[in-house]
């Protein structure tokens, strides 16, 4: 099972070239995706005044998430393996296939690249707010969690099924943009509800800049679990264990 072969990993291999430029490589794709994707939204509230959510406002959140995301993976992938996400980090510890020296050093590089993205969203745009994430009118945080579980399941299940298996063969060409288009397509799912975050980095810079933490702890819990479900559900039924050794960084 995968939770038999996680590691703590040395601490030479922590601070070993490698991880130090897999952890800069995390840090760049979180600035380029958390630009571009918190910047899309404040765009929209400059165009609409600040006015109120609208259908075309989530599908352009959809998109610009989607299309970041494709491209922060892909400049990322033959570095660190393109996680750009702490959540996608954890489900491949939980796997065996990243040691935890290693994701602490990749959760730091991500955290501190959503917070210089954001930084540099206020100072470029002249001291606007970037807002953090929220729950909706009648949405619970336990409702909240349940979403954050399934939707960051999805996104850790198509990391596995496009990334990680070592059965994967080509579709391995495809993993980025999978792993975009399940972002875009849940962001039109729970965006609504509590802005279908799936990524604690994602929430977290902003939440740093502002100094908002309402419900903050949402962003962690549900997809910390849904990723631990992805990786222990799909490393038990589809990857064969035996002599399982964990991917290189450069494969994820």
């Amino acid at each position: 099972m995968a939770i038999n072969r996680i590691a703590i990993g040395t601490p030479g291999e922590a601070s070993g070239r490698d991880a130090i430029r897999a952890a800069f490589a995390e840090f760049f794709s979180m600035v380029i995706f958390v630009f571009a994707g918190q910047g899309s939204g404040m765009a929209y509230g400059k165009l609409t005044g600040d006015g109120p959510a609208t259908p075309s406002g989530l599908v352009a959140a959809s998109l610009s998430h989607a299309f970041a995301l494709f491209v922060a993976v892909s400049v990322g992938a033959n570095v660190s393996g393109g996680h750009v996400n702490p959540a996608v980090t954890f489900g491949a510890f939980i796997g065996g296939n990243i040691t935890l020296l290693r994701a602490i050093l990749y959760w730091i590089a991500q955290l501190l690249g959503a917070v210089v993205a954001c930084l540099l969203l206020k100072v470029s745009t002249g001291g606007m707010e970037t807002a953090a994430f929220s729950l909706s009118h009648g949405v619970t945080p336990w409702n909240a969690v349940v979403f954050e579980i399934v939707m960051t399941f999805g996104l850790v299940y198509t990391v596995y099924a496009t990334a990680v298996d070592p059965k994967k063969g080509d579709i391995g060409i495809i993993a980025p943009l999978a792993i975009g288009l399940i972002v875009g397509a849940n962001i039109l799912v729970g965006g609504a509800f509590d802005g279908a975050s799936m990524n604690p980095a994602v929430s977290f810079g902003p939440a740093v800049v502002s100094w908002t933490w309402t419900n903050h702890w949402v962003y962690w819990v549900g997809p910390f679990i849904g990723a631990a479900i992805a990786a222990i559900v799909y490393d038990t039924i589809f990857i064969d264990s035996n002599g399982h050794e964990p991917l290189p960084s450069s494969d994820f």
